[in-house]
């Protein structure tokens, strides 16, 4: 079902998907206060779908969103107005999202929004920006943006602008929403946050063996919610957080194991079976759009 105000000709549907983060180590800080992070991302073939339609007299208009995010404060408003600036370009847009990326759940749903309109809007408008240009733009506007505008499964370091390109295993997800949401700011500023963890190396980082999440037990202390979901994920399956939460996951060979655990997800939380991706299904749709 397309979302509110999504009729008429000119729309095109874009991807955007979710990540998980299989491992998340914060190895120091910066003197600016910026935490030194090292991440492996995980695209999924799942996620949000971005509609867009090209207008003519410059504005950027939400026609449909986030109900509790202002459209000033969108994420994709923003990455249309930076791609406008940058480019010089006259055209506007109309922009509709169908979320379905829970907020607030460290999947990174605001930041694959974003990517996708910076990506799509470079292709749409004209404007000939390279990767690397859509990259650093997307960077000023959060910093898991640029892992979704590459497409690419990721370790990302430093304060997550550094991205080495990783292939990974092929896996099924069972992700869990225990239905609340974290704001990452004050999980960042928890003082019992673990932030001078030893550095893992790349080798072990993307075979698997090196995995945990810095907030893991600051959300499960925090917040009940997610130790409840921790626990019950926890006892059929290795259980670990997304991102600062409040999702979480469990890696599985098979959809057919996925789904038996899915399917006996508690209400009133929601669980979804979903499976990596190789690399992003925008990066699909951006060749697929260049063919018509």
């Amino acid at each position: 079902m397309l979302p509110a105000g999504v009729e008429g000709a000119g729309w095109s549907a874009w991807p955007a998907p979710a990540k998980l983060n299989l491992s998340l180590r914060i190895v120091g800080r910066r003197a600016d206060g910026y935490h030194l992070l090292q991440t492996v991302f995980r695209l999924l073939d799942w996620g949000d779908t971005v509609y867009l339609r090209a207008r003519g007299d410059g504005r950027i208009v939400r026609v449909s969103g986030p109900v509790d995010v202002p459209a000033a404060e969108d994420l994709a408003v923003r990455a249309a107005q930076a791609l406008q600036v940058a480019s010089g370009s006259a055209l506007g847009a109309d922009i509709a999202i169908d979320k379905r990326i829970p907020q607030g759940g460290g999947l990174g749903g605001g930041s694959s929004d974003a990517a996708s309109v910076l990506r799509a809007l470079n292709l749409i408008w004209g404007c000939a920006l390279d990767v690397d240009h859509l990259a650093k733009l997307g960077q000023q506007l959060g910093a898991d943006v640029p892992v979704f505008v590459r497409g690419a499964n990721a370790l990302a370091e430093g304060i997550g602008e550094v991205l080495t390109p990783l292939v990974l295993t092929p896996a099924w997800y069972v992700i869990v929403a225990p239905g609340v949401a974290v704001p990452t700011a004050a999980l960042f500023q928890a003082p019992e946050l673990t932030r001078d963890a030893a550095p893992e190396t790349i080798a072990r980082l993307s075979c698997g063996t090196a995995r945990g999440n810095a907030f893991e037990p600051v959300a499960r202390a925090r917040y009940p919610a997610i130790a409840a979901a921790l626990d019950w994920l926890g006892g059929l399956s290795a259980a670990r957080l997304s991102g600062s939460g409040a999702c979480i996951y469990a890696e599985l060979a098979d959809r057919a194991s996925a789904e038996r655990i899915a399917s006996a997800c508690p209400a009133p939380w929601k669980a979804w079976v979903v499976a990596g991706a190789e690399r992003s299904p925008l990066l699909t749709a951006l060749e697929d759009f260049g063919k018509v």
